[in-house]
């Protein structure tokens, strides 16, 4: 009879065995690893510190989400109704872009990325879809943005996803970038941005979002590195309305591996609980975390 230990030792050492890179590229931006694990594809980005997953999808059923932090964004449609005009910044392997879309096929969706070898990735490997509603952009980010702005377009839902390896480029980080971010918004609609609840910039990010859409919502786990902001809400449901939406959606994205019942006990609002001392300095185009690190 096989001990319980030396079980587990060769489920560990057959996972290795089975875990191949099966593309590799040096794009202008980074190194983009596609590996495969099992069942479980990957898209990483290899920096100078450590190789880490950007993206993942369960080869036998892509539509499931793999990481956490993804399924915490969905908690957006607690507080919105259906969103007609979606603008995600990062594409990694576009599996928000494709829920979102098959959630609502009527929807238009911006991808914006700046890495075109990431787009070519997405669409090769983790069946990024594209259609004349989803389509995507490569430009950075805030450029986009900027642009929009100028063209008074307006986004229901904007998607902050651009994160390289395990930092925030910090031009995506600044109170007049969030400025220009909310003069995109449309009136009822929603910002939800992927960024961590570990990171040292904890406080200058939470006091920079503060400045420019006040009190805002946390989605976050204990013990877990990653947080989702939910800034620039008109109005703040009820919890009646909250619990209505909640038990509309269960059905619609536990398909998608989504546990939004769950979700929801994560998350809390600032009002009243600011975790961030009140003489905490907003980061700015002149003041970014750079100048943090040089101090």
């Amino acid at each position: 009879m096989l001990k319980p230990l030396f079980i587990v030792a060769m489920c560990l050492f057959s996972s290795l065995i089975f875990s191949k890179e099966i593309h590799q590229e040096r794009s202008l931006y980074r190194n983009i690893i596609v590996e495969d694990k099992n069942d479980v594809l990957c898209l990483q980005f290899n920096t100078k510190s450590t190789q880490l997953n950007q993206s993942c999808i369960y080869k036998s059923a892509p539509n499931k989400l793999f990481f956490n932090y993804v399924k915490m964004v969905f908690s957006s449609l607690l507080y919105i109704d259906k969103p007609n005009n979606v603008l995600i910044i990062g594409l990694g392997g576009g599996t928000l872009s494709n829920v979102i879309h098959q959630l609502y096929p009527n929807a238009s969706i911006n991808n914006v990325e700046i890495d075109p070898a990431v787009v070519k990735v997405a669409r090769k490997y983790f069946h990024f879809i594209e259609t004349n509603k989803v389509i995507s952009t490569i430009q950075d980010g805030r450029i986009f943005i900027k642009r929009a702005a100028l063209k008074q377009k307006k986004y229901d839902w904007i998607i902050l996803d651009a994160f390289n390896g395990d930092y925030i480029p910090e031009h995506l980080l600044t109170k007049e970038f969030f400025e220009e971010v909310k003069s995109i918004l449309s009136p009822g609609g929603i910002i939800a941005a992927n960024t961590f609840s570990s990171s040292k910039l904890y406080d200058h990010e939470s006091a920079t979002y503060y400045a420019v859409f006040g009190d805002f919502i946390n989605v976050s786990r204990h013990n877990r590195s990653n947080r989702i902001i939910l800034a620039g809400l008109d109005k703040m449901p009820t919890e009646t309305e909250i619990s209505k939406k909640a038990t509309w959606l269960e059905p619609r994205l536990s398909t998608y591996n989504i546990d939004i019942q769950d979700i929801r006990k994560i998350i809390y609002s600032t009002q009243g609980n600011h975790d961030w001392p009140t003489d905490t300095k907003v980061l700015t185009d002149q003041y970014s975390p750079a100048n943090l690190l040089n101090n």
